[in-house]
């Protein structure tokens, strides 16, 4: 059954990948704009890549006594979608204590797997932050999509306590800690860091340094009944969407009503999360009045001993009804966190010179899944403003815009000649969104850069020239496909794709401890890839690099080592250097000679 489903699974994303290129040679076929509605069409909405990095010294047994913090991560990883984020956690102490690379959700179970993770943790001594924030830049860097959004969330107290044993110095963390900050700078990896301050010994400075120096944002509290408030805000912020408060209550035994207004149609994902000490339940009706269960098709819910999560999947605009019944006394608190898949732009300008006193029509459009946005309530809902930057001397202009139509439209003058930056916002209560920037220049001679056409229906006619030029490039595109197709064909074979995980443990021969079960999904790996790989490129286990997988027939596994690698199978040393097949259950141990290490592998399918 399991392996039947991998076959699905990979035949499913086959077709996900295939079927968008097939769209547009049909498109391009019959029509070149034709071709450019398909590709919004086939288009995905924004992603997460996040790792979870979290202290798990013995310092936080007095900062978060219960593992409240726990609670607050298995709720961020509930308010994500249900397919397509990615999730990798690292736990660190003056070393890594337990990891687990990016992993792709693509159903609750994948959620349930990381929580689970989460709850496996355990406390040790020490604390070297620099150890954590390279790590956790390592997974992004060995995992991360680039078109989905990384994201590093460190919850910590700040403080480092190294082993006066290993001879480690504050320089040295320091040196380090500044490297994998410049590394997180230069990939675009936000840093969100959580101080908890229990002690009163945070060192919040640190934490807000490396917030401020990413672009993140720094959050600290006293109390880790806090956690799961401030995730909310981190997941919200990072998507650019708002926290929407509902009125605390007090359960008193019996339910009680809530309002939770849906806004508009444009709502993917509306997350109802229900923050309490003790058990509640809830009951759930529609705008038309009927009730819905919870959970069921469109309705998920996912629970812990402190918070319930109720994620309405496209919901119908207009006013849900939420009854909540808890133990009399306790305080019970509620937040929304809507999903929306939005995009603004600013409508292509006439030109990216001026001169002083020009008046210039700015006019912007929201875009759900590449397409224009005419639901003129969604505008009218939002205040608009374009923020008009003069980069020679800084200072910034605000200018509220009009929104009676479908369409945020008003006017920016040319004061000076000076280069500009020209960026619209668009908010209401539940989300926001800023446009990316466009450059004008009014200096003589000047030139500067304005956004692509956004597609309005503005633009003008094409001449007979590019006309023909343009089918001239579609024959080209075709032919291309066709190649392709025919590639493809030729040589699926050994493009061959892996399925199953991979079960890693690692053995300290000096001390005999082994690490905690590491599961890593093969089906993201193409061609080959190495054990280094997925030890997550540590330096000390580089010798790992000889150790090669490629998919073999019938779901198997092909291992092939270098010299000097000693692979054993069934206890007895096996041949791996001409290569080594394993079928699902199959365990090996790969000793590792420069350092006294050796990995256990076992093969799941």
């Amino acid at each position: 059954m399991l392996r039947k489903y991998q076959r699905n699974r990979t035949t499913k994303t086959l077709i996900q990948r295939i079927l968008p290129a097939l769209l547009l040679a049909l498109c391009l076929a019959a029509s070149p704009f034709a071709a450019v509605q398909a590709y919004a069409a086939t288009s995905a909405q924004s992603h997460i890549d996040a790792v979870l990095l979290i202290d798990v010294s013995n310092s936080m047994k007095t900062s978060d006594k219960n593992k409240v913090a726990n609670e607050a991560m298995k709720m961020f990883i509930d308010m994500l979608s249900t397919q397509g984020d990615k999730v990798g956690i690292v736990a660190y102490t003056d070393k890594v204590q337990r990891e687990k690379a990016l992993l792709e959700i693509s159903s609750e179970t994948d959620k349930q797997d990381l929580k689970d993770f989460i709850d496996g943790l355990d406390r040790g001594a020490y604390t070297d932050i620099a150890v954590g924030v390279e790590e956790a830049v390592k997974v992004l860097q060995n995992g991360s999509d680039p078109n989905h959004e990384p994201i590093i969330v460190m919850l910590a107290d700040g403080n480092n306590d190294f082993n006066k044993t290993t001879g480690r110095t504050q320089s040295e963390s320091d040196k380090e800690l500044n490297a994998a900050v410049e590394v997180a700078k230069k990939n675009g990896y936000p840093i969100y860091t959580i101080g908890l301050n229990a002690d009163g010994k945070l060192n919040k400075q640190k934490l807000a340094d490396l917030s401020n120096e990413t672009g993140g944002k720094a959050f600290s509290t006293d109390s880790a009944d806090d956690l799961p408030q401030i995730l909310s805000e981190i997941f919200a912020s990072h998507l650019k969407l708002k926290v929407v408060p509902v009125q605390s209550i007090t359960a008193n035994g019996d339910y009680q009503d809530v309002t939770v207004n849906v806004p508009n149609g444009s709502v993917l994902e509306a997350n109802i999360s229900i923050m309490s000490s003790q058990p509640v339940t809830a009951k759930l009706t529609d705008p038309s009045g009927k009730e819905v269960g919870i959970p069921s098709n469109n309705v998920l819910l996912s629970k812990s001993s402190t918070y319930s999560l109720i994620k309405l999947l496209s919901p119908q605009e207009g006013d849900w009804k939420l009854q909540v019944k808890g133990v009399p006394k306790d305080k019970i608190d509620i937040n929304l966190v809507f999903n929306y898949d939005l995009e603004l732009k600013i409508d292509a300008l006439p030109s990216a010179t001026y001169k002083k006193g020009d008046k210039i029509d700015i006019t912007s459009h929201l875009f759900s899944n590449g397409t224009q946005v005419t639901l003129s309530n969604l505008y009218q809902d939002m205040k608009a403003v374009l923020l008009a930057t003069d980069i020679d001397t800084g200072d910034v202009q605000e200018i509220e815009l009009d929104n009676s139509g479908d369409v945020f439209k008003g006017t920016f003058e040319v004061k000076e000649s000076h280069d500009y930056e020209l960026k619209v916002r668009a908010e209401e209560s539940s989300f926001y969104r800023e446009s990316a920037p466009v450059k004008i220049s009014a200096k003589a001679g000047g030139t500067a850069t304005t956004s692509p056409p956004t597609g309005t229906g503005k633009e003008e006619p094409l001449k007979e020239a590019s006309s023909n030029t343009l089918y001239y490039i579609i024959g080209g595109i075709l032919l291309v496909l066709a190649a392709a197709a025919a590639w493809y064909v030729l040589n699926k074979k050994s493009a061959r794709g892996f399925v199953g995980q991979l079960v890693i443990e690692v053995k300290d021969g000096n001390t005999g401890e082994k690490t905690y079960p590491q599961y890593k999904k093969l089906a993201g790996f193409r061609g080959k890839f190495t054990l280094h790989q997925l030890l997550q490129l540590a330096p000390e286990l580089k010798e790992s690099e000889s150790i090669i997988f490629t998919p073999a027939k019938n779901d198997r596994l092909l291992l092939r080592s270098g010299e000097g690698i000693t692979v054993e199978k069934s206890g007895r040393a096996a041949d791996a250097s001409r290569g080594l097949e394993l079928k699902s259950g199959d365990r090996v141990s790969v000793s590792l000679h420069t350092v006294d290490k050796t990995i256990y592998l076992e093969y799941l399918v």
